[in-house]
């Protein structure tokens, strides 16, 4: 049985990604991976394809395991792996729960670097993985300083992991996105530290540009011309300047 897998399955990104990959009518199944479960069985109601909720939080180490167990006793082929599941903490590093930012290193970075270490095996040439980065992984981003490293790591380990699988024929692909409108922002509570917006994006406008971009072979997806040039000008400024660019935006001293 060939399938896809969407992490993050329940809102944003992860459920629009759903969506997205149940246009394409590719896999005979979708593995949807959240926490909440009414939301995975709600999606079954908008989806053609057949969709097999797996309830893991995957914020907790053990659920790693979990979807191990899960891929030895069904053996599927996984056409496709999104990592869409993450999260992020707004502001003062010195001032935030410890617990809490070791919880988005470890969900944003470690068990995205499991979930694709473990779906591996079970991929073939043809297949392909995308993780969701961001637009931080591009920079050093003070007051959301753990987020960001945590996505230059997912951006990292992208570019290194197409290299390596390439002669095996699978491809991977990291999505950069700018600001995007999502739970995500409600749950990291930014408000008080992001003032300045240049531009909002929808889920599905990075979901939809994802999937277009996954077609043409793109080892980075990014969605909208504002954020490519934002990605060129930083790669040519000192990383200082860039800092303090984004500490005046957002009113930081």
């Amino acid at each position: 049985m060939k399938i896809a897998v969407v992490t993050g399955a329940s809102a944003g990104i992860g459920r629009e990604f759903v969506r997205a990959v149940d246009r394409e009518g590719a896999f005979e199944e979708i593995w949807v991976v959240a926490r909440r479960a009414e939301r995975l069985e709600e999606l079954k109601t908008e989806c053609a394809a057949p969709l097999r909720p797996v309830v893991l939080d995957l914020a907790e180490p053990e659920s790693v395991e979990r979807y191990r167990e899960l891929l030895e006793r069904e053996e599927p082929e996984i056409g496709l792996l999104v990592n869409a599941a993450g999260c992020g903490v707004f502001g003062p590093f010195a001032e935030k729960e410890l617990d809490k930012l070791l919880m988005s290193a470890r969900l944003n970075a470690l068990t995205l670097t499991a979930m694709c270490h473990l779906s591996l095996p079970y991929m073939k040439k043809g297949d392909a993985i995308v993780n969701m980065g961001s637009n931080s992984a591009w920079q050093p981003v003070p007051w959301q300083a753990v987020y960001g490293a945590s996505k230059s790591y997912v951006l990292s380990l992208s570019r290194a992991l197409w290299r390596e699988l390439r002669p095996r024929g699978i491809h991977v692909m990291c999505v950069c996105p700018g600001w995007v409108k999502t739970e995500f922002q409600a749950t990291a509570r930014h408000d008080d530290y992001i003032r300045y917006v240049d531009r909002w994006y929808g889920p599905e406008e990075v979901a939809a540009r994802a999937m277009q971009d996954l077609k043409k072979k793109k080892l980075v997806s990014i969605l909208g011309h504002p954020v490519r040039r934002q990605v060129r000008l930083v790669k040519l400024l000192p990383v200082k300047l860039v800092m303090k660019i984004w500490c005046r935006q957002q009113g930081i001293e």
